[in-house]
């Protein structure tokens, strides 16, 4: 052991960056050369930029299953967590050199538009439709399920019709058609506010006549039984995996199958991550055995995520409403817009600031907790300007922008500067961008990224109230702008991939 000890010791005597090598306790202390390190640390992110710790391309795709609304359904807050948690996601490995398939997997078929064109056809109003056709779906929707209640037959009713959908019924695949095209529409503006993308828009309805191969496939592998008239395949000790119900109709885990087969027939994916709630987790578990069975291992993931939650209760729906997600976005940006009048009451832009504010502070409020957890959804703390918001991080990088907006910044500066504590702590957190960024990966947690964004404006800003920024020397005041510079690059492009907006006013 004193032999390997000594050999690193010499090894590391050859790199000019480590000024000293120590073995302590069974612990190897490295002292670097901290001007030396800040330089090369510095002037690769002001070459860089934004593409600082950007990756080459690994050669390897992954596909994103992520937020999947329901088709004649508002929006509703339920939806912001795995569409931001997957955008982030995609954004994140994008940057780490993957290629990335982002896609929505609309809930665009299955009994529930039974249920609608039902109710559609006893009690709907074409003008009323037209005119807001969610808001009138949705109540179509909840006045089915009163009535049914009190008239059962109405669900054996939805049945046949959703069966008659399957059979491509002409009447019955308009009104569907209908129905979706008028959703879409709302959708798309909502990706549009929130700033979101995705690659493909295949729902539910894609895979319609890519199931029966699947099932036969299934079937030649002696993995289907029957049972009370379904199709089942064993996967002791899990529950069994219902592929077909009595009646030949089709169910959720046969389409995620279908979808499965046809991402690696079109994507060659190497991993496939689904970015849907802890309640999903007996599916998608059961989505693994089944291909296992099959004889193929893919590498699945559930991403899974806890619930939005105020004051303690499920967010989904207010007083028995769904809570629409476009209403709680126009609150945060009027919120937002009175805080920012009250601060800056002559800023240019107050719209576009407001909701960039907005909408970023819903967006990390989300972004900053473990997936795993519940998230307290409470508007008012995420606006405020200071503590783990959106607003704060935004604010930071606002505050670099405004000393560096009349200041010539030079290329070269004197690093010896940076070998203060404070400095040199700012120097450590951004070298550390890529291995957060990794971190995050493997996780497949964006927590990772906003927590190191709070840490990395927390430094800055403590450094910022002891060290004054511009200062009569010019050496100084040259190694500090290179610096908040590089700050803002870093805090910017962190901000980027989580899907928020930076500003250089607020």
């Amino acid at each position: 052991m004193p032999e390997l000890t000594e050999e690193i010791k010499d090894a590391l005597k050859g790199i000019s960056m480590i000024k000293s090598a120590t073995f302590m306790n069974g612990f190897l202390n490295i002292d670097l050369n901290r001007a030396m390190f800040a330089n090369e640390v510095i002037k690769t992110i002001n070459k860089e930029k934004e593409t600082y710790a950007q990756e080459a391309s690994k050669g390897k795709t992954i596909c994103i299953d992520y937020s999947a609304p329901n088709i004649a359904k508002s929006f509703s807050v339920g939806h912001l967590r795995s569409t931001m948690i997957g955008n982030a996601l995609k954004n994140i490995y994008r940057k780490l050199g993957y290629n990335v398939v982002g896609i929505n997997h609309l809930g665009d078929w299955g009994t529930q538009f039974g249920k609608m064109i039902v109710a559609y056809r006893l009690w709907g109003n074409k003008e009323l439709v037209e005119q807001n056709p969610i808001t009138e779906l949705q109540k179509l929707y909840v006045k089915f399920h009163e009535e049914s209640e009190q008239n059962p037959s109405l669900e054996d009713d939805a049945r046949a019709v959703f069966k008659s959908l399957e059979d491509n019924d002409e009447d019955v695949l308009s009104l569907w058609k209908y129905f979706r095209e008028e959703s879409l529409k709302e959708f798309m503006m909502m990706y549009e506010l929130l700033n979101v993308s995705f690659d493909s828009y295949d729902g539910e309805a894609f895979f319609n006549d890519k199931m029966e191969p699947i099932v036969q496939m299934i079937e030649e592998k002696n993995l289907l039984v029957e049972d009370d008239g379904a199709m089942i395949v064993r996967l002791d000790p899990l529950p069994p995996a219902l592929i077909k119900r009595r009646d030949g109709a089709t169910l959720y885990i046969t389409r995620d199958l279908a979808a499965l087969f046809y991402r690696k027939k079109t994507y060659d994916f190497d991993q496939v991550l689904y970015v849907v709630g802890n309640e999903q987790k007996l599916h998608f578990e059961q989505l693994k055995a089944v291909t296992n069975l099959m004889g193929y291992d893919f590498d699945i993931k559930h991403v899974n995520f806890g619930l939005v939650l105020q004051d303690g209760k499920k967010m989904s729906t207010r007083q028995g409403k769904v809570v629409k997600l476009y209403d709680v976005i126009q609150e945060a940006i009027k919120e937002a817009k009175n805080q920012i009048l009250a601060k800056n009451p002559n800023l240019e832009n107050q719209e576009s600031v407001a909701k960039a504010v907005g909408i970023g502070a819903i967006i990390f409020n989300d972004l900053k907790n473990d997936r795993n957890l519940e998230v307290d959804f409470n508007l008012s703390q995420m606006l405020a300007f200071e503590g783990q918001t959106g607003p704060y991080l935004q604010y930071s990088s606002v505050r670099i922008a405004s000393i560096l907006k009349n200041q010539t910044v030079l290329d070269s500066f004197d690093s010896s500067i940076y070998e203060g504590d404070l400095y040199f702590q700012l120097i450590k957190d951004l070298a550390q961008f890529n291995q957060v960024l990794t971190k995050a990966a493997e996780q497949n947690g964006p927590h990772v990224v906003s927590r190191y964004l709070l840490q990395l404006s927390s430094n800055f800003n403590q450094f910022y109230g002891q060290h004054k920024i511009i200062v009569e020397d010019e050496v100084t005041k040259q190694a500090n702008l290179n610096l908040i510079r590089a700050i803002r690059y870093v805090l910017n492009e962190g901000m980027r991939l989580l899907g928020m907006t930076a500003l250089e006013e607020m």
